[in-house]
């Protein structure tokens, strides 16, 4: 076995998921990624915890379900949810076949499935969870590159000094906790700002993402003002859609456009009412990630970016007792900041052109 595998077998289950001895651990990864699997399941075992392989994330198994069913029908599949309940780990392994493999789905199938299976997303994201990606060719392929290349990009970008990579993102953290109001500006259209004020952001050095390497936080749900437009492509289900706008007033989508695939993100946005409102601004900050490869896992995380999500806020960023928004979806879209761009907190530039201002 490559000894990149085993290493990053490690990295998940002593770093990402500190998996211990009587852990009941779920691995969802697909055939496709069988090495890694086997690793993982080898250094659960050795630290005396109990793994068990599931395949049924958004494979051809699960798109071969949703064609054929009717989303009048579809209800909350409640032996997915007692084995989310009963886990104390879950482990998530991305790698395809087909990158594709979920566009013969109907999007209105597809969002009813998101809504009636929000219990299950929202049980694994009360333990201790990972999604990670095995470097799997058709993964290559779709980031134009070779299998070779791609596995060492992906290697490169785990195989990290995850508490240097801490301390590095904790000096945008510091920043976000103290402010209150982040102005994001990139050429003449994007120009957006938004409220953080009493919100909690989070240090990515890889717990729940592996990669990590971005700092989030939840806008306040109302407070989001302006437009922006997202220059990276945005894969949704097997769709790409390019351009996506958003114009916000009183924190809600009002407008919104695309120039390939818009029908994709109106799709989106109706999913419920939260879908139209931000549940995440995140800072990519891992600089070891250097191109976009048309996964959200790794672009993200790309030094010179900012993303947002519509939809779900996440729990570990809002005041106590708050729920923030709330949705059965979680979108990310990326906006290039490398060039003619900026992000101010409380009127004081933080990062100009993706370089941070405790880079200079």
């Amino acid at each position: 076995m490559d000894p990149r595998i085993r290493n990053h077998a490690e990295t998940v289950v002593d770093h990402s998921t500190e998996v211990e001895a009587g852990d009941d651990v779920v691995v969802s990864a697909p055939s496709v990624a069988e090495d890694l699997t086997l690793a993982l399941c080898e250094e659960i075992a050795e630290r005396g915890a109990n793994p068990f392989h599931v395949s049924f994330r958004m494979d051809r198994t699960r798109a071969a379900f949703l064609g054929a069913a009717d989303p009048e029908e579809l209800e909350l599949p409640e032996h997915e949810l007692a084995l989310a309940e009963a886990a104390d780990v879950w482990i998530h392994v991305r790698a395809h076949d087909n990158v594709a493999e979920m566009s013969g789905v109907p999007s209105e199938t597809m969002s009813t499935f998101r809504k009636v299976s929000q219990p299950v997303r929202e049980e694994i994201l009360d333990s201790r969870w990972v999604l990670t990606q095995y470097p799997a060719p058709a993964d290559a392929q779709n980031a134009e590159m070779s299998t070779d290349e791609y596995e060492e990009f992906v290697w490169s970008a785990i195989d990290k000094d995850w508490a240097a990579q801490r301390d590095h993102q904790q000096q945008m953290v510091e920043i976000l906790d103290a402010g209150e109001e982040v102005h994001i500006v990139s050429g003449d259209t994007t120009d957006l700002r938004m409220s953080v004020a009493g919100m909690t952001t989070i240090n990515d050095d890889a717990g729940n993402n592996l990669p990590g390497g971005e700092v989030f936080t939840a806008p306040v749900a109302d407070s989001v003002e302006g437009e922006v437009l997202f220059d990276k492509p945005l894969v949704h289900q097997g769709h790409e859609v390019e351009d996506a706008y958003l114009r916000f007033e009183g924190g809600e989508v009002v407008d919104h456009s695309a120039t390939k695939n818009e029908d994709v993100l109106t799709e989106v946005l109706n999913t419920d009412e939260g879908a139209r409102r931000l549940g995440e601004l995140g800072i990519g900050m891992n600089r070891d990630i250097d191109r976009f490869t048309y996964n959200m896992l790794f672009d993200e995380k790309m030094g010179d970016t900012v993303h947002l999500a519509v939809g779900m806020a996440y729990e570990a960023c809002l005041p106590e007792g708050e729920t923030g928004n709330e949705s059965a979806v979680h979108v990310d879209m990326i906006v290039d900041m490398s060039e003619d761009s900026f992000i101010e907190v409380d009127g004081e530039i933080v990062q100009r052109n993706g370089t941070f201002r405790f880079e200079e």
